[in-house]
């Protein structure tokens, strides 16, 4: 670097003689020339300041005035090497700018000039030591600061919870072909929502069900009374017209087609006027917004009544007979089925008026048909529900009715015959009524009703004989399979335990679990003078045994097996297959022998669920009680279905709910309890085969008359023909319906 091109900071071309050559020095050489190095000062400066109390801090510096600093303030000459440096004084001597500092320039004292500094070396030395001062706090850091824990914690803290604060930006995500960021497209659902719980089944208000029954006992006896003359009445056109086709003059009616049309409307309007019953059920359904078959016997009745009329009348309808007795026979048929329903009402009302808190109820489960304790509330509500008949009837009869007016106009008017359109609605709708319509579910209802009058039982109406047979399924606990009486005990052995003792422990073992076998051990207690025993913490095993605690100490009963499982030590000369053994602390101290007896009222119902396809669920607690042992004590066919423990035990303790009733019964054992199931089951199906061949016939019927009405061949559908099919199509359904009461 030339000098000449560098100028000096105070405007000086040149201040000394010096050659060009020698004006760079280096640090080391200036250092050594004020009085030492950087590393001694370092230390010294350390030094001095570690003898400091630090109970007295240091006055604060005084910046010392601003002085002029050049690298050409105090030449070498050049021909004579730079001096070693000189070792450092003792640091007790040594002055820090903490002890001497500069003083402050006063008002009344003048700053040196440059010429008296170059002049004069006495005012170069606080020159020089001025200098090296401020290399030294230039280059050397501060002595550090004490910090305390505290502080350190805290100011990491904080640097933390700034880098949390900040928001993380997601990686650019770029697709295969595209430069473009990815868009996040997956969604992610959260944890789905609890199912909500139904809508509990609404009960209206009920009146009292002894005063129903006696309304139902009413209209049943009305009705049956009034069903006999009905019937002769209806039988009198069809035995005339039988004689009539058979060749045989009958006085008043032969030959003369003015007074058979009024004896056919006499007999029509007697039957209609004894079959009165019809036409209000009927109209009562309608206005509910129902089309039942009630409702089509009257329609059919009227429309054969005006056909009568307009064949009195002189005008060109065409000269056959008019199917009126086709429509005295649909009412006598009509009145039938509203009296056996009646019927069955009134035996059901009857046997639910015995008691408001039957012994026992039968409501529907997820898992099938289960016998629980209740009231009869809600009972009423379900009888009086819509029957399957009717809700079926009412989606396909409203087409039946609808066809027959288009097929009576297209047959007559279509064909300019408008005197013939009563005629040809008459026929068509007397063939689509069918006799069968109206029987479907009165019969079936009212033999099963009555079946269950007998053995103590009722159910509610279509609704609830459809509920509990809708799984064909029935929960069955230890004492419908072996109700009281039917479990005895055979022997008991104790190994160094007083009996009272060891019964004590059984009984209350046997009461915590629930099983039948509490009421044996409950008389055996009474009669050794014995008392319960508080028990924690119960549990039941798959293996077939129970365990708890009871004065602190373990308590084990159950079979052998699961004795054997849970390390307990049994008697090599004992083989019992149903009997229960009790261990307290892992030694057996007693051995009952049980021995379960077989009813022929169980039998005989497992029989009948068995051949109605109905399928137990084995939910005992009993550990005895296992398919095997029904297999040994009952018919080799049964079939039971035997689910794991949770679940046997959740089963058992659905009979202590309190559902809706379905069904109600009213004597203990099981044969009630399957009479029940298994009539309802045969009810629905014999009611869903009937509605739905009788619903075939009607549409069939409907069919064959327009086609023939059509044609004009009236000679073949005389009114004898049309009775003789309709009853063709009601024979079927009267021995289905009459199935449903023989199980």
């Amino acid at each position: 670097m030339n000098p000449k091109d560098k100028k000096n900071p105070y405007g000086l071309e040149n201040a000394t003689d010096v050659p060009a050559a020698h004006e760079d020095y280096s640090l080391e050489e200036i250092l050594a020339e004020f009085g030492g190095s950087l590393e001694q000062t370092l230390l010294r400066g350390t030094e001095t300041t570690e003898e400091e109390s630090p109970s007295q801090p240091p006055p604060d510096p005084v910046p010392p005035p601003p002085q002029p600093v050049s690298s050409m303030a105090r030449p070498m000459p050049p021909e004579k090497a730079p001096p070693a440096p000189a070792p450092p004084p003792p640091p007790e001597e040594t002055p820090t700018p903490a002890e001497e500092p500069a003083e402050e320039p006063t008002p009344e004292e003048e700053a040196p000039k440059l010429e008296d500094i170059l002049s004069d070396p006495s005012l170069r030395e606080p020159a020089a030591s001025t200098v090296e001062m401020d290399i030294l706090d230039m280059a050397l850091p501060k002595a550090p600061r004490p910090v305390s824990l505290e502080d350190m914690v805290g100011s990491t803290v904080d640097a933390v919870m700034e880098e949390s604060s900040e928001p993380l930006l997601p990686p650019k995500r770029r697709g295969l072909f595209s430069r473009k960021p990815l868009e996040e497209t997956e969604r992610l659902y959260g944890p789905p929502e609890p199912e909500p719980e139904p809508d509990p089944e609404p009960i209206g208000p009920e009146p009292e069900l002894f005063r129903e029954a006696a309304e139902y006992r009413t209209a049943y006896h009305r009705r049956r009374r009034l069903l006999p003359p009905a019937a002769i009445v209806s039988l009198v056109p069809t035995l005339l017209l039988i004689l009539e086709r058979l060749g045989i003059t009958v006085p008043g009616w032969s030959d003369d087609p003015r007074r058979q049309t009024y004896v056919l409307l006499a007999c029509l309007a007697v039957t209609a006027l004894l079959c009165h019953h019809v036409f209000t059920k009927g109209a009562r359904l309608l206005a509910r917004g129902r089309c039942t078959g009630e409702l089509l016997a009257a329609l059919s009745a009227l429309v054969s009544a005006a056909d009568c009329v307009c064949r009195l009348m002189e005008n060109q309808r065409t000269d056959t007979v008019p199917y009126a007795s086709v429509s005295c026979l649909a009412l006598t048929f009509a009145l039938w089925g509203c009296q056996r329903e009646s019927g069955g009402m009134y035996d059901t009302f009857r046997s639910a008026s015995l008691d408001d808190d039957p012994p026992y109820l039968v409501t529907d489960t997820p898992q099938g048909a289960c016998k629980q304790r209740g009231a009869v509330s809600g009972f009423y509500t379900a009888a009086m529900r819509d029957n399957g008949a009717v809700l079926w009837q009412t989606a396909f009869l409203p087409l039946v009715l609808a066809a027959s007016m288009v097929f009576a106009g297209l047959s007559s008017l279509g064909q300019d015959r408008t005197d013939d359109f009563f005629l040809n609605w008459s026929a068509i709708l007397a063939a689509g009524a069918s006799f069968a319509l109206p029987l479907g579910w009165g019969l079936a209802y009212g033999n099963l009703a009555r079946q269950l009058q007998k053995a103590g039982c009722a159910v509610a109406g279509w609704f609830g004989a459809e509920r509990i047979s809708r799984r064909k399924k029935m929960i069955l606990t230890d004492a419908d399979l072996f109700p009281p009486g039917t479990m005895q005990l055979g022997g008991v052995k104790v190994f160094g335990e007083v009996l009272s003792v060891a019964l004590s422990h059984a009984a209350s073992m046997a009461r915590a679990a629930g099983s039948g076998l509490e009421r044996l051990f409950d008389e055996l207690l009474r009669t050794e003078l014995g008392s319960y025993e508080e028990v924690s913490g119960f549990a039941f095993y798959e293996e077939g045994g129970w365990s708890a605690t009871i004065r602190g100490e373990s308590i084990l009963m159950g079979t052998a097996s699961f004795m054997r499982k849970m390390d307990v030590r049994l008697p090599g000369d004992i083989n019992l297959k149903t009997g229960l053994f009790l261990s307290v602390d892992r030694h057996l101290i007693a051995v009952f022998a049980v021995k379960y007896n077989a009813s022929e009222n169980v039998d005989f119902a497992l029989r009948m669920m068995t051949r109605s396809r109905v399928f137990p669920i084995l939910a005992s607690r009993d550990p005895n009680i296992v398919p095997e042992l029904l297999r040994r004590k009952f018919h080799k066919g049964v079939k039971v279905e035997f689910p794991d423990l949770t679940t046997r035990v959740a089963l058992s303790e659905a009979e202590l709910d309190r559902g809706l009733p379905r069904a109600l019964i009213f004597r203990e054992g099981l044969l009630p309890y399957a009479e029940t199931v298994v009539g309802s089951r045969r009810m629905c199906r014999a009611v869903r085969r009937s509605v739905i061949f009788s619903l075939l016939g009607s549409a069939a019927g409907t069919l064959l008359a327009f086609y023939l009405v059509f044609l004009r061949q009236y000679a073949l559908l005389t009114p004898l023909a049309l009775e003789l099919f309709l009853l063709l199509w009601t024979l079927p359904v009267l021995l289905m319906v009459d199935w449903a009461s023989r199980y």
